[in-house]
Parts: structure tokens; sequence; C-alpha cells
């Protein structure tokens, strides 16, 4: 018994120090073995759901600033064709769509008119200086064309027919009833064949 530790102990401390002796890069091999077995991380990306497109009205042929007026409109929630086109011929009778124009075709600021000034013609006083009035309070100039569209649909007089312009169905000529208590005419004009000019001129597209 004696002899077999005897020679077991000088083989066991050769191995041990075989092994301590190895160089690190004679076990590395195992782990990178299994390193190269790790499953990879797959990066997961969330996809946003394609937004639906909306039919929206843009008129053929028209400028800068009939777009831009039909956009305004039909973003207040009017989407009826003839309703939108009794708007659209309205403001090119009174104004042909030029903010800065005053009564009798001049163009100059609103400080320079003093009645019958814009997209609709405001004519009476509380009509006329509540759009300087309301430049003034939310920003904007007076003369220019978005600041007019909203001092529009802001007044008493539009906000009692907007609802009956968001009702679709309707002939050009009812909807340019509810016009006239709106912008209150003194001479109709070409107002009713500049509508329907509009109307045929209105096309859908999807956006």
């Amino acid at each position: 018994m004696l002899n077999f530790f005897t020679v077991a102990l000088p083989l066991l401390a050769s191995v041990t120090t075989i092994t301590a002796t190895l160089p690190s890069s004679a076990i590395a091999p195992k782990y990178s073995i299994i390193k190269e077995f790790e499953p990879e991380k797959t990066a997961i990306l969330e996809v946003a759901p394609e937004k639906p497109k909306e039919k929206r009205l843009i008129c053929k042929g028209c400028n800068e600033h009939e777009n831009a007026a039909l956009a305004y409109f039909q973003d207040r929630g009017i989407k009826d064709r003839n309703a939108l086109a009794t708007i659209m011929g309205n403001i090119r009778q009174e104004s042909t769509f030029i903010p800065n124009i005053c009564e009798g075709g001049s163009r100059t600021s609103w400080n320079n008119c003093g009645r019958g000034y814009g997209l609709i013609q405001w004519t009476s006083a509380d009509r006329y200086y509540g759009l300087g009035d309301f430049a003034k309070k939310y920003g904007g100039s007076p003369s220019s064309l978005h600041t007019q569209l909203r001092y529009l649909t802001t007044e008493v007089q539009w906000r009692r027919i907007e609802d009956r312009m968001k009702t679709p169905g309707k002939s050009i000529n009812r909807y340019m009833d509810y016009a006239y208590s709106w912008i209150g005419w003194g001479h109709h004009g070409a107002r009713t064949s500049y509508a329907h000019d509009y109307a045929n001129r209105l096309i859908q597209v999807e956006v």
C-alpha cells in the first residue's frame, strides 16, 4: 500500500505541473467553440400601422389661395362639393381671393382701407375692426389669407350657418341661401355661376 502512494503522488504532481504550465491559448478553443454557438440577438422592429388614406377635394386649375381656402374649409368639416363650391363662389365674387384688396379694387393694407376689405369685403364697422382686433389678439397680419380665414370662421354670421354647410346633399342654390345670411351681399353678381364652375372643377383625390 505504501508503494502505491509512493508511485502515485509523483504522477499526480506531474499532471498538475503540466496543466499549470499550459499556455492559456491551449484552453481557449474550448470556450471559443461554445461562444460560436451562442444564439444571436435579434432586434425587434415595431412597424407603425399604415395611415388610412383620406379622400379630399382639390380644385383643378385653381391658384394657391383658392386651394388653400378649399383645404381650410374641408378641415373645418365641410365635405359636400356643392357647399364648398358655394363658399368658393362667394369669395371669388367678393375679392377674387385677394386678401389685401380694398373696396374698389385697390391693393392696400388693412390700416389704409377703412371699409370693404379682404376676402369677403368686411364693410360694417364691427366686422371690419373685428378683423384688426382678431389679428392683434391672436397674431398674424389682418391682410393675410390665413388670418382672414381664421377670423371668418369665428364670426357669429359664419357660426350660424356652419352646421348647415356641413350638411351634405343640398343644391348650390340652397347653400347660396345660407351664404347670404353669412355675407349679406348687396349685389349678387356672378357668385352662383362661379359656384357651378367650381363644382365642375373640384376633383377627388386620396391623400
